[in-house]
């Protein structure tokens, strides 16, 4: 499936930035605790996409959900970070149009998912205090960007929820 994502509420720069490089490690292979750039894990692809657009944050999918601003899913925006399962143990980078790109599990590649792939803890924003795009347009998605599994690492795996992400 290719295409192109709905606008839906534009980014600001860095999360256009943000998205743009995630959307370019599509295809790339799950590695815990890899931060590109050959493999990624959930929160290496998302603090590295920020990273690149120009704002650190934290490492950790639970240090994610603990120190960025939360923002309701309504008024998420491409760029924002959507968190998964009740310990805060997965994150993908939502893209628009209900989709996130993710870094789902060993034997996955980065790949988009709809938001609701895995079960939704909240949503935070990197970079609250930034000012919307006036115009964006969506990065086309390659062929393949939706094929593998969406179940982020520890849909099945409660127990291993306090390793680090």
């Amino acid at each position: 499936a290719s295409g192109a994502l709905g606008a839906g509420q534009p980014p600001t720069a860095e999360g256009e930035e943000a998205v743009r490089y995630a959307v370019r490690q599509l295809g790339k292979p799950y590695r815990w605790g890899a931060a590109g750039p050959l493999a990624y894990d959930c929160s290496g692809l998302t603090s590295q996409a920020w990273a690149r657009a120009g704002t650190a944050i934290p490492r950790t999918s639970q240090e994610q959900w603990a120190h960025l601003k939360r923002v309701p899913l309504s008024e998420l925006r491409p760029g924002d970070l959507v968190v998964y399962f009740p310990e805060a143990t997965h994150v993908a980078l939502y893209l628009g149009d209900g989709m996130v790109v993710q870094a789902p599990r060993p034997g996955a590649t980065v790949k988009v998912s709809p938001l609701a792939a895995n079960p939704v803890l909240g949503a935070v924003r990197p970079d609250p205090g930034g000012r919307p795009l006036p115009r964006y347009v969506p990065p086309a998605l390659p062929a393949g960007a939706l094929d593998g599994p969406d179940a982020g690492l520890y849909a099945a795996e409660p127990a291993a929820a306090t390793s680090p992400r």
